[in-house]
């Protein structure tokens, strides 16, 4: 049989749509400059970042329903340009009260983007190439957060206004938009009633796609506690100053964006699901690798690890689910999405025993949200 060709004009609009995805990490450092020009205090702040996440639990499967009714593409339009106002909000006026603003609708179109571009990317890719081009997805966005802060510091350093990068984002989002919409894309068009609020939470009958979506609601938990509670723990463990012990969120992150590039070539060789038990096991040896590592050095070689291991789960588990019930990509993609909200829940979970327990034995919070990582990898492959 001759297999689907891969239509790259088709293709390259939609992954250029992920690193407009990837704009929504900039929140992590504009806070920070946020609370210092408003002298917020740390409690305050915090309310800035969550009202990004916040809308991954509302509005994920009410995008989901709605892009049923009027098609990915066009939904995707949508949300990059909710995006690309919220971040011109700061040059109407520059206030706390604005910017608050601004993280609300960068959060309602990230959620609208993050639901529609990855059925969107099904179908304009082979289907034995989408755990593929989804890691090739992921990476690009990796990219744009690991640049974003270094951007955003090259602005205040330089051009002296930090919110330029807004700017820059901002006129992306509209060009990625404008190139999306001059792309004609065939969408697939399940023979099904239209989906619905109901038909969308009662797909977690499925025990596949329940197990899928506990599985994206851990994983992006263990991610975020790495990332905001991994300084804690070797600042606990070797007594570094915070500047040393958070060099490890960097390897962190390096450790993930190596794995997603490697991982869209290997997934042409080896079955996802081969692929997902192997890289569980990697990220599970690195968590078990820093309770050992004799001094901050080999715990950051083991925290690379756990990026290696990690940076590949998120598209595989996607991919995994969406090739199971295709004619309901939608409704996956929405009730997914809304798993993203894991980043909040389990962070506070570490941060709970970190506090009642200490820092070091947080990290098996982490541990066992990727026992059940692993679990679930041997389960797929059984069925």
């Amino acid at each position: 049989m001759n297999q689907p060709k891969i239509n790259l004009r088709k293709i390259f609009p939609v992954l250029f749509s992920f690193i407009v995805m990837g704009f929504v990490d900039i929140i992590g450092v504009a806070t920070g400059y946020v609370k210092q020009d408003f002298a917020l205090t740390d409690f305050i702040a915090q309310f800035l970042p969550m009202m990004v996440l916040l809308w991954f639990f509302v509005l994920s499967v009410p995008a989901g329903v709605l892009q049923d009714k009027f098609g990915k593409r066009n939904m995707l339009n949508v949300g990059m340009l909710i995006q690309a106002i919220g971040l011109g909000l700061p040059f109407v006026h520059y206030s706390f009260a604005m910017m608050f603003a601004s993280f609300i609708l960068l959060g309602i179109g990230n959620t609208v983007i993050q639901v529609s571009a990855n059925p969107l990317l099904q179908d304009v890719t082979p289907s034995d190439k989408l755990a593929s081009f989804m890691s090739t997805s992921q990476f690009v966005k990796a990219i744009i957060s690991f640049s974003g802060p270094l951007l955003a510091t090259f602005m205040a350093a330089r051009l002296g206004n930090w919110k330029l990068v807004f700017a820059v984002y901002g006129i992306t989002s509209l060009l990625a938009a404008l190139w999306l919409s001059l792309t004609p894309i065939p969408e697939t068009k399940p023979d099904r009633k239209p989906a619905s609020f109901a038909s969308c939470f009662g797909l977690l009958k499925n025990r596949f796609v329940a197990l899928m979506a506990l599985s994206i609601f851990l994983i992006v938990g263990a991610e975020v506690a790495i990332n905001t509670n991994i300084a804690n723990v070797l600042i606990a463990k070797y007594g570094v100053p915070l500047e040393t012990a958070a060099i490890g969120i960097s390897f962190f992150f390096a450790g993930e964006t190596i794995s997603r590039f490697l991982g869209a070539i290997i997934l042409n060789v080896i079955q996802p699901r081969l692929f997902l038990l192997l890289i569980v096991l990697l990220a599970l040896l690195g968590i078990v690798g820093i309770f050992f590592a004799p001094s901050n050095g080999v715990a950051f070689a083991a925290i690379f690890l756990i990026g290696l291991g990690a940076g590949n789960m998120f598209p595989l588990i996607f991919s995994l689910a969406l090739e199971k019930m295709p004619e309901r990509a939608n409704e996956i993609s929405g009730l997914l999405i809304m798993a993203v909200s894991g980043g909040a829940v389990i962070p506070l979970v570490m941060g709970l025993v970190s506090t009642t327990v200490g820092p070091v034995a947080s990290l098996s919070v982490v541990g066992a949200c990727m026992l059940y990582i692993l679990w679930v990898s041997l389960y797929v492959r059984k069925n």
